[in-house]
């Protein structure tokens, strides 16, 4: 089922379609054309969700945690062996290129590894002293929602991390790019995963959360995706008092000084930020340049970005695909038509390209003014804007002057300069001359509107654990 371009709820271990017979168009995005549909869930079918979840919870909870932790690297290795067909489906739906989509796989197989090798050892007890210990336990059930622009390894984070730790989870996968939760979902179907530990739904976001956010069962609320949203989803899950992890959008800064070698960092910054149409909430999006290098920095990232081959995404040729959908075009016209009105000189691109289905060009802006909407909305597109800066202070100043605090970069071989970004930087992500994903076993998180907790990592389990203080009058004889 899972390359068949129609797809369906996975409730209480058994595949349906939704209890009112409804389903959502799925859109391929290079053409705009229609493709394949994914099913809706019904109220009724949320509920069985919920209750197959919470009847799991105490024998999934129970389950020897290296059992757990070896499900899942079964499930890792059934889904390597799928990512060709895998990335192939989620490319169509989501228009990144092809290769682009094999990468993301590689990553959600191992964050699916991770977890499992990792289950055992954070699930153990450990002393704080002879007569006080940490007894790790399951918190609960889990709702997990995920976006469509990294939905392989996004869907992978929100699943690995509770399943090891013992928690069931109902995911609520992104629609619009449906093959990703189904791919997983069955690899952990294949791997043995018994019934109720996992849901799949999906539908009309706000109900569905709604629905699962405002049952007693769920205790912990996990959602990626933009700032407004998750504020909506937090004031909800705050009924219950469900526990939040929220990795919300970000408005990413790169400074870059002029002790750096311009051609490494405008090809680094480049093909990051590129890389599925700048839709990331990592991707760079602001770049400061020390006035010295400047131009020399702009003309070189301006024949970089022109050298991108845009393209269909099942091209080998194709370096960025078309965005994932019309909302992201309408984005773009009206974020660079706002910079341009502005003063803001359009370098390269800043415009639809013309033919079937979602492209945008690689665009620069420069001379942008200090209150136009894309230095302060989250651009999520192939955007960039340039300015220079005169001093550290400047640079510090002006990166972080968002209300974000997700992920920053800065380019120096100075450690003194290093040391002192670093330190200054309001973000939860401080990447110094390197432009990458973050691994499994690092912790992910931001600060400000960027949201709050931790996925990956120690950190990224621990999300979904009580740690139970144990105090005892004697010397404890608990193993």
């Amino acid at each position: 089922m899972s390359d068949s371009g129609n797809y369906n709820l996975f409730i209480n271990g058994t595949w349906r379609s939704g209890g009112n017979g409804t389903d959502l168009a799925l859109i391929n995005p290079a053409t705009g054309q229609k493709f394949g549909h994914v099913a809706v869930a019904s109220a009724s079918d949320l509920d069985d969700a919920l209750k197959s979840a919470e009847d799991s919870l105490l024998r999934w909870s129970n389950t020897p945690a290296h059992e757990r932790g070896a499900l899942l690297v079964r499930a890792a290795q059934i889904l390597k062996g799928k990512i060709e067909p895998a990335a192939s489906a989620l490319s169509r739906e989501q228009g990144k290129t092809v290769a682009e989509a094999k990468g993301e796989y590689a990553r959600a197989v191992e964050t699916l590894e991770w977890n499992g090798i990792h289950a055992q050892e954070l699930s153990a007890r450990f002393s704080i002293d002879q007569k006080r210990m940490i007894v790790p336990e399951a918190i609960g059930v889990v709702a997990a929602f995920t976006p469509w622009n990294y939905p392989a390894v996004l869907n992978a984070r929100k699943l690995a991390a509770p399943i090891a730790a013992g928690c069931p989870v109902i995911l609520k996968a992104a629609e619009e790019t449906a093959s990703a939760g189904v791919y997983i979902m069955e690899a952990l179907e294949e791997a043995g995963i018994p019934a109720g530990v996992v849901g799949l739904v999906f539908g009309h976001p706000p109900t569905i959360s709604e629905h699962l956010l405002g049952s007693p069962v769920v205790r912990v609320l996990s959602f990626t995706g933009s700032t407004p949203v998750g504020k909506q989803l937090a004031k909800i899950a705050a009924t219950n008092l469900q526990r939040c992890v929220l990795e919300l959008g970000g408005h990413c800064p790169v400074v870059v000084f002029e002790d750096t070698d311009v051609p490494k960092a405008v090809s680094a910054i480049s093909e990051y930020k590129f890389e599925c149409a700048g839709q990331s909430c990592n991707a760079p999006s602001r770049i400061l340049v020390a006035q010295s290098i400047y131009e020399d920095f702009l003309a070189k990232l301006v024949h970089a970005s022109e050298r991108i081959r845009v393209g269909l995404p099942d091209d080998p040729e194709t370096d960025m695909g078309p965005m994932a959908n019309a909302r992201r075009i309408e984005a773009m016209e009206r974020l660079t038509k706002d910079a341009i009105n502005r003063g803001a000189r359009v370098e390269t691109g800043g415009k639809r390209l013309d033919r079937p289905g979602f492209y945008w060009a690689p665009t620069i802006l420069s001379n942008v003014h200090p209150e136009s909407q894309v230095l302060h909305e989250e651009p999520f597109g192939p955007v960039l804007t340039v300015e220079p800066f005169g001093t550290v202070e400047d640079a510090i100043e002006v990166a972080n002057s968002t209300e974000y605090g997700l992920a920053s970069y800065i380019f120096s071989d100075s450690p003194d300069i290093q040391k002192r970004m670093v330190r200054s930087l309001s973000t939860g992500t401080v990447s110094v001359n390197y432009l990458k994903g973050v691994s499994a076993d690092a912790p992910l998180g931001g600060i400000k509107q960027s949201g709050y907790g931790y996925e990956g990592g120690v950190e990224g389990v621990r999300s979904f654990q009580n740690l139970k203080l144990v105090n005892s009058a004697n010397v404890l004889a608990i193993d």
